[in-house]
């Protein structure tokens, strides 16, 4: 049985045919499968577990009805989604990864991440992603009423925008050295991430021995699954 990797869906009520790929995947081909990991980005934005459109509902119960089928689900938060907490990440039945968190695959011990730590030329984004990550701000932004908060990640896409646009397309990518020293830090060999949107696998030496780097690809247009095994 295959184990299935995915990322940044993206999940948006304005792109319902993304939410169908998902939904036909989980009662589909992941059925079968050994087990599913999100590495983060589910959802295009994440306001807290008490957000009551239908969307999250939607998600939780087919994602559900995957685990209850016997297929373990596991969501490493991404840049979209860190505020999902523990509550909508039981109602869905997935167990959630910190992130890094290193695996063992086909007796091979491999490192799972999102993949937004690895952009360290990215100085701008790191900023952000330091104060929203605070569980000072977290505590205070999820006691804002669910409008504000609405109204802060409409803020916040925006300037998502600007600032994607603006920069240079070789510091949105992961840094070389990075992934370098975060393998060496977990001892592994084989890295699979996300966020960058750059779907490819690239190896390398480290250390005298080759290296792997599987980045997924994201749902903007279409599915993109993993499958190891």
């Amino acid at each position: 049985m295959p184990t299935l990797f995915i990322s940044d869906l993206h999940l948006d009520p304005q792109r319902p045919h993304i939410v169908d790929l998902y939904t036909i995947l989980l009662a589909g081909e992941a059925r079968d499968a050994h087990a599913l990991y999100i590495l983060g980005d589910l959802f295009e934005v994440w306001i807290g577990d008490d957000n009551d459109t239908e969307l999250p509902a939607r998600v939780a119960a087919a994602t559900r009805a995957l685990r209850d089928s016997g297929v373990p689900v596991y969501f490493m938060h991404g840049n979209r989604d860190f505020l999902l907490g523990e509550d909508y990440a039981a109602r869905a039945g997935m167990t959630l990864l910190a992130d890094p968190d290193v695996i063992e695959l086909d007796g091979e011990r491999v490192l799972l991440t999102h993949g937004d730590t690895l952009c360290t030329d990215d100085v701008e984004y790191l900023k952000f992603r330091a104060l929203v990550c605070d569980p000072r701000w977290q505590q205070q932004f999820l006691a804002k009423p669910l409008g504000e908060r609405r109204a802060f990640a409409a803020q916040a896409r925006s300037e998502s925008r600007r600032h994607t646009s603006a920069a240079k397309p070789e510091i949105m990518d992961v840094n070389q050295d990075a992934v370098a020293a975060a393998m060496r830090a977990h001892g592994v060999h084989k890295l699979i991430h996300g966020h960058t949107h750059r779907p490819a696998t690239h190896t390398f030496d480290l250390d005298g021995r080759k290296a792997e780097r599987i980045v997924l690809g994201d749902w903007y247009e279409q599915d993109s699954v993993l499958r190891i095994g």
